[in-house]
């Protein structure tokens, strides 16, 4: 029976995307921790930057808050709250603007009814249930020997690529805001602040690339698991 764990089709189909995330990862934090050290010339820190911003695109019914953690940051659209992690909160770096702002583009995306956004928000119900559910019609439905109810399963299951599919945009959307209201705010000046921004923001985006290809990576070796259920049935 093909379980995860025991298949060596699965650590075929998921090592490269766990080399891919470790890869990623390191190059976050080496991005992070190497932008964190340089001051940027505006002196603000990243809950000013972000209060700047909120002012200037009329987000006047956004909160900054600080919370505790490493690049725990993100905006909660439902009570319209920023959240910052202390290194971005407090600190004055290129790579706290980048991250406070990136965050902030997420407000704006969610003022205007950005498209993808809606999409991703609409998904989060579906996926939440069907990243358990799927894979137990998958497992169910070997068990019992029926195709169909395992197909189901990955259909089910198809949602967490979709999600990260959905995901892509809204990321890349939010660093393309921020780097612009950065420049066009003044509060980063210069080609190597700029540079430092993108670094920051480029190596966060390829943090979502390779969750989107994890995800596919993983909804194709279900796939393989129930086609090859199908030719044993035959």
């Amino acid at each position: 029976m093909p379980f995860m764990f025991f298949d060596i089709r699965y650590m075929i189909f998921m090592l490269p995307a766990f080399i891919l995330m470790m890869a990623v990862q390191w190059y976050v934090s080496s991005a992070y921790k190497k932008w964190s050290r340089v001051p940027a010339r505006s002196r603000l820190s990243g809950a000013q930057a972000a209060q700047r911003l909120v002012q200037a695109n009329g987000l006047y019914d956004v909160q900054i808050e600080g919370v505790p953690g490493n690049l725990t940051d993100h905006y909660d659209p439902r009570r319209k709250v920023l959240r910052l992690s202390r290194g971005v909160y407090e600190g004055s770096s290129v790579a706290a603007l980048a991250i406070a702002a990136h965050e902030l583009g997420h407000a704006v995306q969610d003022q205007e009814g950005y498209f993808y956004l809606r999409l991703r928000a609409t998904l989060v119900p579906a996926v939440s249930i069907g990243s358990y559910l799927g894979w137990i019609l998958i497992i169910v439905g070997i068990f019992l020997r029926a195709a169909e109810l395992s197909w189901l399963g990955v259909a089910v299951f198809s949602g967490g690529a979709l999600f990260a599919l959905a995901t892509l945009p809204v990321e890349l959307n939010a660093s393309a805001r921020a780097r612009r209201m950065l420049v066009e705010g003044g509060l980063i000046v210069g080609s190597d602040e700029e540079r430092g921004v993108s670094n920051v923001l480029n190596a966060a985006a390829l943090t979502y690339v390779a969750a989107l290809i994890t995800a596919v990576l993983q909804l194709l070796y279900w796939v393989t698991v129930v086609m090859g259920m199908g030719r044993r049935r035959d």
